[in-house]
């Protein structure tokens, strides 16, 4: 199978993941553009460049399209950007083109522009390091209300003027997109909720989009990958068992969806079947939390797992989600003590429990379907997630003194040991920041 996929941007968990999923089937024929094409935190993507990659692909089965990448040149561009809705709108006229040309399944997805409830401008525009808690609560009470918060007064008028200018444009975008699929040209066309809340203007948008016969989706970064597990195989019956099922109904941070319904959600986007226990191909395992999800970097606690788990004899794959951003350590103890066999699909505790549902999914589902399965690739995406999720995220992290690269030889020989491989890893901070670590073997 020929797969083309478009990334969000140069992050590892958005550009280096694809691949090492991918990888685990031998028979699938991958290509991503160079990754110098691609935006970082910093900078947008070489859009002309990656026209010209469009313009040049083999003739493919399907084609994973981050919209907002081509239409913005990334994620974080399409919150930032300064160009007008007639200049994003001729961009996409030529990108409709190209696809009409490639005679593909295409599988797409673009952003409704999230809200931080912070003032921290790193990912969004100057004025946020001062406002952006006053836009969010603006953004919350005016859809709560139904009608116009008097938070307009304190946020002066001409930043508040170009911030619901750029969400104007972007929604507008977003119509267009709604036209292409309902033309026949895309496959399966995805609107991501990123860092939802219970109101807001994205919440808004998003049901507007649904009302004209949109699809949404909580979450962002791990859409491509569901895609791409959409585009591979037959569907999978899937069995998602919770260990704390009297708790599935809570809400994850940055989600505005019950645990439960975010997992079917993810289950069915990916292509596959919820099913029961019984009927399943595959178990997915949840470690959900109990009182409210935790966060180990920012100090918030939770109740860890201390249940006694007992894998199944089908096949599994694991989805920690009990903290966000980071595994709970207790939960991974038992993982370890277990070892791995034979049915072993899979572990994740990326970021947001949607970044883990949909990547896991994506990998578990690229092994059960591979015409030309390979082990070794599989035990590497493996090894990449028990060191950033586990021994990093939930552990190194939070040491800001530690040299990593001897900080975290200990969770590398327990790695090692649980896959039966023999790893030696690297690691550096692609965006010079410690929220996301690549790892290399």
């Amino acid at each position: 199978m020929k797969i083309a996929f478009l990334p969000i941007d140069n992050r590892p968990v958005c550009y280096t993941l694809p691949v090492q999923i991918t990888r685990i089937d031998k028979d699938i024929e991958f290509f991503i553009p160079e990754r110098n094409l691609l935006g970082d935190l910093t900078m947008q993507a070489d859009i002309s460049g990656l026209f010209k990659w469009l313009e040049n692909l083999p003739q493919c089965d399907a084609i994973i399209l981050s919209l907002d990448t081509i239409a913005y040149g990334g994620l974080i561009p399409s919150r930032r950007s300064e160009e007008t809705f007639e200049e994003i709108k001729d961009r996409i006229e030529c990108l409709k083109e190209i696809l009409k040309s490639k005679h593909a399944k295409i599988y797409a997805f673009s952003s409704i522009m999230r809200i931080s409830n912070n003032n921290i401008n790193e990912e969004e525009k100057v004025y946020w390091n001062r406002w952006g808690k006053k836009i969010f609560d603006y953004s919350y009470q005016t859809h709560k209300l139904g009608c116009e918060s008097c938070i307009a007064n304190v946020i002066p008028s001409e930043i508040l003027d170009d911030y619901m200018a750029g969400r104007k444009r972007n929604f507008e975008i977003n119509k267009i997109y709604l036209e292409w699929q309902k033309e026949g040209l895309l496959d399966t066309l995805v609107f991501s909720k990123d860092d939802c809340a219970e109101y807001g203007f994205n919440v808004q948008e998003a049901r507007a989009l649904e009302a004209l016969g949109g699809f949404t989706k909580t979450g962002a970064d791990e859409i491509p990958l569901t895609l791409l597990a959409r585009a591979i195989g037959q569907p999978i019956k899937t069995a998602p068992v919770f260990l704390a099922p009297e708790c599935k109904d809570l809400i994850s941070n940055y989600e505005d969806v019950s645990i439960e319904k975010s997992v079917t959600g993810q289950i069915e986007l990916a292509g596959c079947q919820v099913a029961s226990v019984e009927d399943a191909d595959i178990i997915l395992y949840v470690n959900n939390f109990e009182e409210r999800q935790g966060e180990i970097v920012m100090g918030v606690p939770t109740k860890p797992f201390d249940g006694i788990w007992e894998k199944s004899e089908k096949p599994y794959m694991i989805a920690d989600v009990r903290y966000a951003n980071g595994a709970d350590n207790a939960f991974v103890e038992q993982i370890l003590k277990s070892g791995c066999d034979k049915n072993f699909y899979g572990y994740s505790a990326w970021n947001t429990s949607a970044n883990t549902l949909g990547s896991l999914i994506c990998a578990a589902k690229v092994k059960f379907c591979a015409q030309n399965y390979n082990e070794e690739a599989f035990k590497a995406l493996e090894a990449v997630r028990l060191l950033d999720d586990w021994a990093y995220q939930a552990n190194i992290r939070q040491s800001e003194e530690a040299e990593i690269k001897y900080a975290m030889y200990p969770f590398e020989e327990r790695v090692n040991k649980f896959l039966d491989t023999n790893f030696t890893p690297e690691y550096k901070f692609p965006w010079n920041r410690r929220f996301e670590v690549e790892v290399t073997l």
